[in-house]
């Protein structure tokens, strides 16, 4: 079953423009991403998909494969979605270029998640939500199913305790897999309700009845949406010994 990993990377960030680019540990960002998708050793091929010349020129310098994309995407599952139609795959993972510190062992997780599933469109990864997260937006938490198929993403506190809750709160993180198919099928839904009241696009899979397959991973210590976290990213890398 061939796989290949995407990792979508623009210079356009609204919060942080270039961050794909900034240096830490002395390579730049998305190279870190890079690595750890080669470290899973779950795919056929590692590509950094984009639309600015100047990540193209640094993917060249670190010896990884690119594929130039258009701008005008509105989320990097459709900059995936390009991708898909000029290498061909079974499973294509979308890996953020912004997870320089991501656990090489949850992307393999999510991969092979995918790659087991008969009855799955689309694989992703979930941890344990923190006290810290429970209430915080940013934290998107997802409710399970028996079989670890996902009932319902929300930046909610989810299950409402009403009752003292007997289940942990599952904390999502933003790693997928998906099969060329569906890929195809989420771009030609477009925008759901739920999708754009909640602002996550992975609800407009389970809005239109696809199944998404959980699988437990490990949260990265941090991703990198703003110049504080990269120097704290920069700093636990070096910790590393990176």
């Amino acid at each position: 079953m061939k796989t290949v990993i995407v990792i979508p990377a623009r210079m356009g960030s609204t919060r942080f423009p270039g961050k794909p680019l900034v240096h830490l540990a002395g390579k730049p960002m998305v190279e870190w991403v890079h690595r750890a998708a080669l470290a899973a050793e779950c795919a056929d091929e590692v590509v950094i998909a984009t639309p600015d010349q100047e990540i193209l020129d640094a993917a060249k310098t670190f010896g990884a494969p690119a594929v130039l994309t258009r701008q005008d995407h509105p989320s990097g599952t459709d900059r995936l979605a390009e991708v898909a139609e000029s290498i061909s795959a079974d499973v294509y993972v979308n890996l953020q270029g912004d997870e320089p510190l991501i656990d090489s062992a949850t992307i393999r997780a999510c991969a092979k998640a995918l790659q087991a599933s008969s009855s799955a469109d689309a694989s992703s990864v979930y941890a344990e939500c923190s006290e810290f997260e429970l209430n915080e937006p940013s934290a998107v938490k997802v409710v399970l199913r028996s079989d670890e198929m996902a009932l319902y993403f929300s930046r909610f506190s989810l299950p409402y305790p009403r009752n003292p809750r007997e289940l942990p709160v599952w904390k999502h993180i933003g790693i997928y897999a998906y099969r060329p198919e569906t890929l195809r099928k989420f771009v030609a839904l477009g925008p759901s309700p739920l999708e754009l009241t909640e602002g996550l696009e992975q609800l407009r899979l389970l809005e239109n009845g696809l199944q998404i397959q959980m699988v437990k991973g490990v949260a990265s210590p941090i991703s990198v949406d703003t110049p504080e976290q990269a120097v704290t990213a920069n700093e636990l890398l070096l910790l590393r010994g990176a």
